[in-house]
């Protein structure tokens, strides 16, 4: 199974800091955010990895370079900043990521330690065309995203709040006629078709694409 990393955003609620540098190569915990992604994926057993860039592409792109420093093959899927948003930037990476097979997406803007290896295994004996990962309600997203009964996502209460951690089959993307769409809108969709298994997981996890949360852990540009 290949892994993506979603990296185009622009970052503007992480400004002044993503004006001199993208958001995914922002250090927290004394490591680049991508890189936290990177070397778990790699630890989990992921060989082949997408990256989609847009805003200052060519800073994460000479950064990570082919991706050997950290055991992998990194390849780039590049944007136009702005133009795709999260789903339609899936769809263009999907000749990298392959047309038959699931894969794994993560949002470079997260901290976890969850264990990427169960990626590996999600969707592996099901017809479900998606996998989220959620995790309780943090304190800025009280209200949540997704509901979960018996392991098929809902859109029902109680609700979750999506990781950004997920595993989807590349059908979900490829039927979409749209060029710019939203993740969302796609989730939506296979929700209500019964189609989205996941879990909830309680283990660490931060969303660090506000101020406050890159402030609290520490975040520095070096």
């Amino acid at each position: 199974m290949k892994a993506m990393i979603l990296a185009a955003g622009r970052g503007e609620r992480l400004r002044p800091w993503t004006d001199t540098l993208p958001k995914p190569l922002l250090k927290v915990a004394g490591r680049r955010l991508i890189e936290h992604h990177l070397r778990a994926l790699a630890a989990a057993g992921f060989e082949q990895v997408v990256i989609n860039v847009a805003y200052k592409a060519e800073l994460i792109v000479q950064t990570l370079g082919g991706g050997h420093e950290y055991g992998l093959q990194i390849s780039y899927s590049r944007e136009v900043p702005g133009q795709l948003d999260t789903g339609g930037g899936i769809r263009q990476a999907i000749s990298l990521l392959g047309d038959d097979a699931p894969f794994a997406v993560v949002n470079a803007d997260v901290l976890t330690d969850y264990p990427m290896q169960t990626l590996r295994r999600a969707l592996l004996n099901s017809d479900a065309t998606s996998y989220l990962v959620l995790a309780p309600n943090p304190a800025h997203h009280p209200q949540g995203d997704f509901g979960l009964a018996q392991g098929v996502v809902t859109r029902t209460a109680p609700l979750f709040t999506f990781t950004g951690i997920g595993v989807y089959r590349p059908t979900l993307f490829s039927a979409q006629t749209d060029t710019r769409f939203a993740l969302a809108r796609v989730l939506y969709q296979a929700i209500e078709a019964n189609q989205t298994r996941g879990e909830v997981y309680t283990g660490k996890w931060q969303d660090v694409g506000t101020p406050q949360a890159f402030k609290l852990l520490g975040g520095s540009l070096n």
